[in-house]
């Protein structure tokens, strides 16, 4: 007698074929890839040029060639920013963007600083990672306040450069 659930004797027959139940098939420990992020592995690369640019091969590559050197700029820009005042990373990570709109090299390298990025977040809020980064820098302030002082109890306020011979 067929009661419609065709689906189960399916599932079974493919378990006992396999030599193991559907439970064990499953994999609880590996989290499941969001559906936009497979999604976006399995298209290709798409330029983001308007159409009557694309439509032009000369002007296509022109095209490219400035987005590429608008995208150098703000990623020198970044570079310059990491030992100037300035948020350097962001703007890094924005010539990297710019560049991820045209060229499928700089959108993968995009799409695995982003996955790596949330990993280290995620690993930061680890209560066994917080609590050890808060010994080291609390370890880190003592260790600076003891050489502060001894440079106090030494030389007083008196800066480096005018330090005479003793």
């Amino acid at each position: 007698m067929n009661t419609g659930s065709d689906r189960e004797t399916n599932e079974s027959a493919a378990g006992a074929a396999a030599g193991s139940t559907p439970d064990a098939q499953t994999t609880p420990d590996v989290p499941a890839a969001p559906a936009a992020e497979a999604a976006a592995e399995e298209t290709p690369h798409v330029s983001k040029a308007p159409d009557f640019v694309k439509a032009r091969r000369g002007l296509h590559l022109s095209w490219q060639v400035g987005v590429f050197v608008v995208g150098l700029a703000v990623i020198g820009a970044g570079v310059a920013m990491l030992v100037l005042p300035g948020p350097g990373w962001v703007a890094i990570f924005a010539g990297l963007a710019i560049w991820a709109t045209e060229f499928a090299w700089a959108h993968l390298v995009l799409r695995w600083t982003k996955r790596k990025v949330t990993e280290a977040a995620q690993k930061a809020l680890d209560p066994k990672v917080r609590r050890r980064n808060l010994i080291l820098t609390g370890a880190g302030l003592v260790i600076a306040g003891a050489l502060i002082g001894f440079y106090l109890w030494k030389y007083g306020l008196v800066l480096p450069w005018d330090i005479k011979d003793q």
